[in-house]
């Protein structure tokens, strides 16, 4: 605990305890490389630790997969990281991020680094260490590359929402995948969308926001408002009294309208009412407003035969339920659906809806400080 002194009082700032002790092991480590390094230097033959160093950490990302893989200790990551390394040595002329690699220099490299006893122990130290550092990015879920921007909105006014974006040379929005793992924010909040804004295809400038209220403002009149669903509109407002409500309103999950199927195609195909994204799991689940004059009713009935009206009937059951299985299998979306009966009360449906804006806030953490202690 360190001590803040400010304006005549004193405050107690509450640290991280396994931040702390993930910290002080790194500390160790690098006082451990020190020492081994002028035994480790003679072994190898540099005469740079920095160079020796670069060796190892400058092939992170071409033997593990950093974009999207999720390791939670040292030793998975050191795991995975030989685990690469080995593939990379029996292709020969093998490529990673549109550099070249043969297999002779690699297998070279290997050789060096498992030369002797010292240099197998700094390679494996140097390797924990870089898990340690880079901790929160490593144990933290991301999404896939497919699932790492969403679109909303109908035909003509549809919008962007990316992790990372940035206008390509062809004028369209993509992720620069390489930075997802960086994000500052939690994925698919609202201070990720004061972060990163809306984008429009074809638009260089995206649509950003300078406050929560602003973005609220436009969720509701520009978002929610073209759908022409009283209960869309209803469930908006509810959203944005909550929002205001919370203790750290841009750690609120972003409860996202008319989330288009087939996302930054000009022509949809389906488009869901709402759903929520967990930003620590990334577990989805969406919410289907249905009441029976838009998606039940049969009109005419007394021009059609029984036999047609439950044609007619089956075929927008079907319609439904196709639409629902669509998302699931697309995007592993659980939709809830809500018909006439839960209807008549919006607020107990945003009150459900609520539970899912709870969220998680915080990655799994190992106890490094439990981990400390026992030791």
């Amino acid at each position: 605990m360190h001590i803040i002194i400010a304006r005549g009082h004193i405050d107690l700032a509450k640290r991280d305890p396994n931040k702390t002790a993930r910290n002080r092991r790194g500390k160790e480590i690098t006082s451990e490389l020190a020492k081994l390094w002028p035994q480790v230097s003679i072994d190898s033959g540099y005469d740079n630790q920095l160079s020796f160093n670069a060796l190892i950490g400058g092939k992170a990302a071409t033997f593990i997969d950093l974009k999207e893989k999720v390791i939670k200790s040292a030793d998975e990551y050191i795991s995975e990281y030989l685990s690469g390394f080995k593939k990379a040595r029996e292709r020969d002329g093998w490529t990673a991020g549109g550099t070249p690699f043969s297999a002779t220099t690699l297998k070279s490299n290997f050789d060096t680094l498992t030369k002797t006893k010292a240099t197998k122990q700094y390679f494996l130290l140097f390797l924990q260490r870089s898990f340690l550092r880079h901790y929160d990015e490593l144990v933290r879920n991301r999404p896939s590359v497919a699932d790492s921007e969403i679109w909303i909105g109908q035909n003509n006014s549809d919008y962007g929402i990316l992790i990372t974006p940035r206008f390509n040379a062809t004028g369209e929005w993509e992720n620069d995948k390489s930075e997802i793992r960086h994000f500052p924010k939690l994925y698919w909040t609202i201070g990720h969308l004061l972060t990163t804004g809306l984008v429009v295809q074809g638009d260089p400038d995206p649509i950003t926001f300078a406050s929560i209220d602003d973005y609220l403002s436009f969720f509701t009149k520009v978002l929610v408002r073209p759908s022409g669903s009283k209960y869309e509109r209803e469930i908006a407002a509810l959203y944005c009294s909550y929002v205001k409500s919370q203790e750290k309103p841009e750690d609120v999950p972003l409860l996202i309208p008319e989330l288009r199927y087939r996302g930054k195609e000009k022509k949809h195909k389906y488009r869901l009412d709402f759903c929520v994204i967990d930003p620590v799991t990334l577990e989805k689940v969406g919410f289907e407003l249905s009441p029976w004059s838009t998606h039940g009713h049969i009109a005419s009935t007394a021009k059609k035969s029984q036999k047609e009206i439950n044609a007619e009937a089956l075929r927008n059951f079907e319609k439904e339920a196709g639409k629902l299985r669509d998302y699931f299998r697309k995007y592993r979306i659980t939709t809830l659906i809500f018909t006439d009966e839960q209807l008549a009360d919006t607020g107990k449906i945003f009150d459900e809806i609520s539970t899912y804006l709870e969220g998680s806030t915080e990655a799994t953490q190992l106890e490094f400080s439990l981990i400390e202690e026992f030791l």
